[in-house]
């Protein structure tokens, strides 16, 4: 069961590595648009849940990784 956690560990660090990028890829459109709604959506996608999403993702896939998930 450890090898398994180990890895969906390295899953959840990859997904969020391919959530941080696509989401700049798709939502990157949205920055440069010139509509006041697009550049509103952009700006809250990519500063407050961006962020949120990727890093819980890597922290999530990290804490599987070196077995804090033990007990």
């Amino acid at each position: 069961m450890n090898t398994v956690k180990k890895y969906l560990g390295i899953v959840w660090i990859l997904l969020a590595a391919a959530m941080a990028f696509f989401s700049i890829e798709i939502f990157g459109g949205k920055l440069s648009s010139g509509k006041q709604d697009d550049l509103v959506f952009g700006i809250i996608i990519f500063f407050i849940l961006l962020p949120l999403v990727v890093t819980g993702l890597a922290i999530f896939g990290y804490y599987a990784i070196t077995d804090e998930y033990e007990d």
